[in-house]
C-alpha cells in the first residue's frame, strides 16, 4: 500500500510541476503564424493582469544604508590555529642573535625551546603566558650551542610548531 501510494504521488507531483512549468514560461512565448488557435485565445483576452502575476508579486521594502562599525570583534572558532605567521630570522645564524616573530590568536602560555637533532631539549627560550597579537622574541646564544642543524619548537595550549634552525 505504502509504495504504491508513493510511486502514484510521485507521478502526480511531476505532472503537476510540468504543467505550472509550462504555463510558467508560455507568458513569453512568441505564438508560431500558423497556430491560429493560440492567436485567437490571445485576441479574445482583453489586457488584464493574470491570476498567477498577482498572486507571485513580491515587493521588497526599499534597502537602507548599513552602519559600519570600527570595533573589532574577535571570534574564536575552535577550528581557528592558535600560532600563526612564525617566523625565525636570520637563518641559518651566523651572529649569535637571532629572532622569532609569531602570532597568537588568543591568550596562551607558549613554550619557546630548542631542540638538538635527537629531540632533546637543548635550551628553553620562552615559557611564559602572551596575550593576543604578534610577538618578537630576540635571544642572544652566547656560544651555548655549537655548529649544526637544531629544531626551534613552539608549542602554545594544544599546538605545537616546529622549525628547522642551522647555527653557523
Amino acid at each position: 500500500m505504502g509504495i504504491k501510494f508513493t510511486k502514484i504521488n510521485s507521478w502526480v507531483t511531476v505532472i503537476v510541476m510540468a504543467i505550472a512549468v509550462n504555463v510558467a514560461l508560455a507568458r513569453g512565448v512568441n505564438a508560431q503564424k500558423s497556430d491560429t488557435s493560440y492567436l485567437r485565445s490571445i485576441k479574445a483576452k482583453p489586457k488584464k493582469q493574470s491570476f498567477l502575476k498577482n498572486m507571485l508579486h513580491l515587493a521588497l521594502p526599499p534597502l537602507k544604508p548599513a552602519v559600519v562599525s570600527n570595533t573589532k570583534i574577535n571570534v574564536y572558532k575552535p577550528d581557528d590555529k592558535l600560532l600563526t605567521n612564525i617566523q625565525v630570522y636570520p637563518n641559518p645564524i651566523t651572529d649569535q642573535v637571532f629572532n622569532i616573530k609569531y602570532t597568537v590568536t588568543r591568550g596562551a602560555f607558549v613554550n619557546v625551546k630548542i631542540m638538538d637533532v635527537l629531540g632533546n631539549d637543548v635550551i628553553t627560550v620562552q615559557s611564559q603566558r602572551v596575550e593576543v597579537g604578534d610577538q618578537t622574541i630576540s635571544y642572544n646564544l652566547n656560544n651555548r650551542l655549537s655548529r649544526g642543524f637544531y629544531f626551534l619548537r613552539i608549542a602554545a595550549g594544544t599546538e605545537t610548531v616546529n622549525q628547522r634552525i642551522s647555527i653557523w
